[in-house]
């Protein structure tokens, strides 16, 4: 055996400890600390629960990242965790080094398992951001409300065994447990189940909250108050939402009207809420200002995608305060060919200091608006990506918009549309022509700066359905 291959005291140690779990739970008190990462995570790997179980009770660090072991959902590791935790809060008299604050079921902290060391323990309780919520220390004699477990839940469509598991043990320890979910998704969730499992997290540990559901009105009608006890909820994702926009009055579309202004209002108590995003949403113009107009603070992205803006749409996102500070804004599917490009171009205007991503791709944009908007993108001096492809434009404003580009030193990655000369009337790709202006489009930039990532692109090929695209050299379709 080579001196490279040869187990160090302390793998040999831990080996013989996880064949002889007896030893190795009667020994933990004593246990050095920098073995506890080490034994457990082989007593995971090799799956001996009894000792997980003990280990669990017995952690000597603040917070146990067992999430990160979890590749795949494991009932039956989770049970031996839990029942590590029922075990440590049935002790009356908390052995002085059982220290376990918070279970941490996220797959995050994977180099906690990776590189520990004898100080690992001190760099990696300093806590920031959500960790300081879920893991700020409390007295030794509020053990049983100072326990947390956190984790990320995504609710698609039913509930799968490991969530029913931890739910339910959650559930039947609310006075002792607080279990806080920082990244909740909810897809297509049957409602009738929506508030019972709401009512088990603690809500204004959610930071980060994604919405796709078809069953606008009983839904609304059970998230509405929830969502205002969010105070912390920096991130807000609403997909394929449909709000009736139907002015005839009768009793149904009364009572979802309500739910939805219900629901808009609770956006004035999101004080905390940075990126908000609609994907393929539908609401009304009103909906949409008494949305933005409940913003109690500036946004730092907004994503509007795949949906239909009115003139009066853009207009109101133009003069809302609230959105003079982005540093992403992302138009992409949004068809702008039939709208004045005045109010964006006030928008990118209001925007110019701090923006730091734009995607305008699949606008529809055609000359004259997007030379309406050169102005307000060449004073975007902190733009680093941009992409407006898919947009209709000549080689002439092709080239304008690469001039106002230019000068943006920051840019490290932006794409650009194939211009119309390269299509016949039939819209197939006239591929010579392609390979032909695009080194004369990219000269325009290395004349002034050398690009980082660039690339041109044509719409998607209608024989393959992929598309043509020069980055530097050309790389054509399949076809």
């Amino acid at each position: 055996m080579s001196i490279k291959n040869t187990p160090t005291l302390q793998q040999l140690a831990v080996q013989s400890l996880v064949r002889n779990q007896a030893l190795a739970i009667s020994a933990l008190k004593s246990m050095p600390m920098n073995l506890f990462p080490t034994l457990f995570k082989e007593a995971f790997d090799g799956r001996h629960m009894g000792l997980l179980k003990a280990m669990v009770a017995a952690w000597p660090f603040s917070r146990l990242p067992v999430g990160a072991l979890m590749k795949t959902p494991d009932v039956e590791a989770l049970q031996a965790v839990l029942d590590g935790l029922d075990l440590l809060l049935s002790q009356k008299v908390r052995p002085r080094r059982w220290n376990l604050q918070v279970l941490d079921l996220r797959n995050v902290h994977q180099d906690f398992w990776d590189i520990w060391t004898g100080t690992q323990e001190e760099a990696y309780s300093t806590e920031t951001g959500s960790e300081e919520q879920v893991g700020r220390a409390l007295p030794r004699y509020a053990l049983r409300w100072r326990l947390k477990v956190v984790t990320d839940f995504s609710f698609r469509f039913h509930l799968k065994d490991h969530q029913t598991c931890l739910l339910q043990w959650a559930q039947q320890r609310k006075g002792s447990v607080r279990l806080c979910c920082l990244k909740m998704t909810i897809c297509a969730f049957p409602v009738e189940i929506i508030k019972e499992v709401l009512d088990i997290f603690q809500p204004h540990y959610i930071e980060e909250l994604a919405l796709f559901t078809n069953q606008v009105l009983p839904f609304l009608g059970h998230l509405g108050s929830c969502l205002g006890r969010m105070r912390n909820l920096h991130k807000f994702h609403l997909t394929h939402i449909y709000l009736n926009t139907d002015r005839v009055v009768n009793t149904l579309k009364d009572t979802e009207e309500k739910c939805t202004i219900r629901f808009l209002s609770q956006f004035s108590k999101l004080k905390c809420l940075q990126h908000f995003s609609m994907n393929g949403v539908y609401i009304s113009s009103d909906h949409m200002k008494q949305l933005f107009r409940c913003l109690k603070t500036p946004l730092e992205s907004l994503c509007i995608t795949l949906r239909q803006l009115s003139q009066s749409d853009l207009k109101y996102l133009s003069q809302c305060q609230r959105l003079c500070h982005l540093k992403h804004l992302n138009l992409n599917g949004v068809d702008l060919s039939e709208l004045c490009p005045t109010d964006l171009r006030v928008l990118l205007e209001n925007v110019a200091d701090t923006l730091q991503n734009l995607m305008l791709m699949n606008c529809r944009m055609k000359d004259s608006q997007l030379s309406a908007l050169l102005p307000a993108l060449s004073k975007c001096s902190q733009l680093t990506r941009a992409n407006f492809c898919d947009n209709d434009l000549s080689m002439a404003v092709l080239r304008d918009l690469l001039q106002s580009m230019a000068n943006l030193s920051k840019l490290t990655v932006e794409l650009y549309p194939a211009p119309l000369e390269c299509y016949d009337p039939q819209g197939y790709i006239l591929v010579e022509k392609f390979t032909q202006v695009c080194p004369e489009l990219l000269d325009i930039l290395t004349a002034q700066r050398q690009p980082k990532t660039i690339a041109f692109a044509t719409c998607i090929c209608l024989e393959c359905c992929r598309r043509y695209v020069y980055d530097m050299e050309s790389r054509l379709c399949w076809c």
